[in-house]
């Protein structure tokens, strides 16, 4: 006789849905840490851009969001990130999250020599 008997189709059903067990939850975690990423991408390329405006200009802007795209050599901020640039005389702060990310905030400090975290 050909063919599979019930037991090798439950054994290998149970073994499709372990695999998926342990895969789904990595996939989510690697999601977040993708998007983690895009705002930590964001934070890094705003604070490159500030010091060149700086070098140009001799002084830091301050920005939310999507109003960080007036400094100079900034084309866009991704979707859904969170963006804050506090800008002083000689120096600036900035954060930066993303809602779907793991929550963390990503911080820049131009006097303590960039990211912190």
């Amino acid at each position: 006789m050909k063919g599979f008997t019930l037991i090798e189709l439950l054994v290998t059903i149970a073994i499709i849905g372990i695999l998926a067990a342990t895969a789904i939850p990595q996939y989510s975690q690697f999601k977040k840490r993708a998007f983690d990423s895009r705002a930590r991408s964001d934070l890094t390329h705003v604070a490159i851009a500030e010091e060149a405006y700086f070098l140009d200009g001799e002084k830091y802007l301050s920005c939310t969001d999507s109003s960080c795209i007036n400094i100079p050599g900034v084309a866009a901020i991704s979707d859904g990130v969170t963006l804050t640039i506090n800008a002083s005389v000689n120096s600036f702060t900035g954060t930066a999250s993303h809602q779907q990310g793991s929550g963390k905030i990503f911080r820049w400090d131009s006097d303590a020599g960039g990211l912190m975290n």
